[in-house]
């Protein structure tokens, strides 16, 4: 077993002790957005399946190698088949084969505007259909209690009593 960190542990090692609130954190994130949205215009606005090694992709995008391990690690659960980016090298072969609803939805609860807004989408799928994406991505997070029985309100259990005298008497 070799003692070396894959390309998936470096970028996160590295990019995930970025802090946001030094300028030198903010630029990297900046960067790497940038980088990011640039190779979903050019994913999604072709029909074409993209494939081949990540250092090929890494050229074919014009980005750094670990700027690709980055795009894989945040695009991998939006394929129709995931990469194994886990001990991904430079030479494995890779597929950005996407499914568009799951990455509209991924992207959504990402909060990534930049990306779900991007124009290529009016393309790939209806305005009808991310409306309701991005409704059930929110309502996906979204914590509803139910009304608490009150003491004195009827008892669910539909026996006419009030609830104290009725299931929520105490045993």
């Amino acid at each position: 077993m070799s003692s070396e960190k894959s390309l998936l542990t470096q970028w996160r090692e590295y990019a995930y002790t970025q802090e946001t609130n030094t300028k030198q954190g903010q630029m990297f994130w900046q960067t790497y957005f940038t980088l990011e949205q640039g190779i979903y215009e050019k994913l999604l606005a072709s029909s074409e399946v993209v494939t081949g090694t990540v250092q090929e992709l890494a050229d074919k995008y014009d980005v750094e190698l670990s700027m690709m391990v980055g795009f894989l690690d945040g695009i991998n659960e939006s394929l129709v088949k995931e990469n194994p980016i886990d001990d991904m090298t430079a030479d494995t072969v890779v597929s950005l084969e996407y499914d568009k609803e799951k990455l509209y939805y991924n992207m959504v609860a990402a909060r990534a505007e930049w990306l779900y807004n991007l124009p290529a989408w009016d393309d790939l799928l209806s305005k009808e259909r991310r409306q309701e994406l991005y409704r059930e991505q929110k309502k996906s997070g979204t914590i509803v209690r139910e009304k608490k029985i009150g003491r004195n309100d009827p008892c669910p259990c539909g026996s006419g009593k009030k609830y104290k005298f009725c299931c929520g008497k105490a045993k």
